[in-house]
């Protein structure tokens, strides 16, 4: 199979300057890949490193040393030290990051913002606004939100709506970072059924599921952080 995303010695360290420059390692040397068509979950108890290191897959953080290389239009690139404008390339057409929190675009109504990432890459607004609709009504956001801004929706009303912003366009490469927390139950099903088919479609996908029931569903197998630890 391919490698869609590894990481290569990949270690953070955080400075606490606010408490006397004190250090505080997270990752130490983390070799990690995950292939086409499998879903890796990370496991490990709070602070073993798992949202750290989805955010240096993500190059939301920038590793102490080591490296991530993601496979992009054929090639692999080092996002770890790409230029800025590589990162959001890679990030439009290869990577995604989906966590459960929606970083709320004032006045943009929701059917828009689900339908962004489509139109960025070239597809015809109609057909962009179709798939976006699609979701929506997968993850039961009534239509008469659809042209409002999801500014003043509930916490789990925003929630879907990144999700379905996060599945509108198939990329090669997903990241979640606990997308069915504080769901409904039809709902959690509805967002299993879209990672299930998302690997189906051939998408590397790396989670974060603390639910057990979620996790043995979607999961090929885990990759624990208190191993790597362990090892270090």
């Amino acid at each position: 199979m391919t490698v869609m995303i590894h990481s290569e010695g990949l270690s953070k360290t955080f400075t606490l300057h606010n408490q006397g420059g004190k250090s505080l390692p997270v990752l130490n040397g983390v070799d990690f890949a995950a292939e086409a068509g499998e879903c890796v979950a990370l496991h490990g108890p709070s602070g073993s490193g798992k949202s750290s290191l989805m955010r240096c897959l993500y190059a939301n953080y920038k590793p102490t040393a080591g490296r991530v290389l993601v496979r992009h239009d054929g090639t692999e690139v080092d996002i770890t030290n790409a230029h800025p404008g590589r990162i959001v390339e890679v990030r439009r057409h290869s990577l995604t990051f989906v966590t459960q929190f929606l970083r709320v675009i004032p006045r943009v109504a929701t059917l828009d913002i689900v339908a962004e990432p489509l139109i960025q890459t070239g597809t015809p607004e109609e057909s962009a606004r179709t798939r976006a609709a699609e979701l929506l009504e997968r993850l039961r956001i009534p239509q008469a939100l659809w042209e409002l801004a999801p500014a003043t929706f509930s916490g789990g009303e925003q929630q879907r709506v990144n999700i379905a912003r996060g599945f509108a366009l198939p990329r090669p490469i997903l990241l979640l970072d606990e997308p069915t927390a504080s769901l409904d139950e039809a709902n959690r099903d509805t967002v299993i059924e879209l990672i299930l088919e998302a690997r189906a479609a051939g998408a590397a996908v790396v989670g974060i599921f603390h639910d057990a029931e979620v996790r043995g569903r979607v999961a090929d197998r885990l990759f624990s952080l208190s191993a790597q630890k362990a090892a270090a």
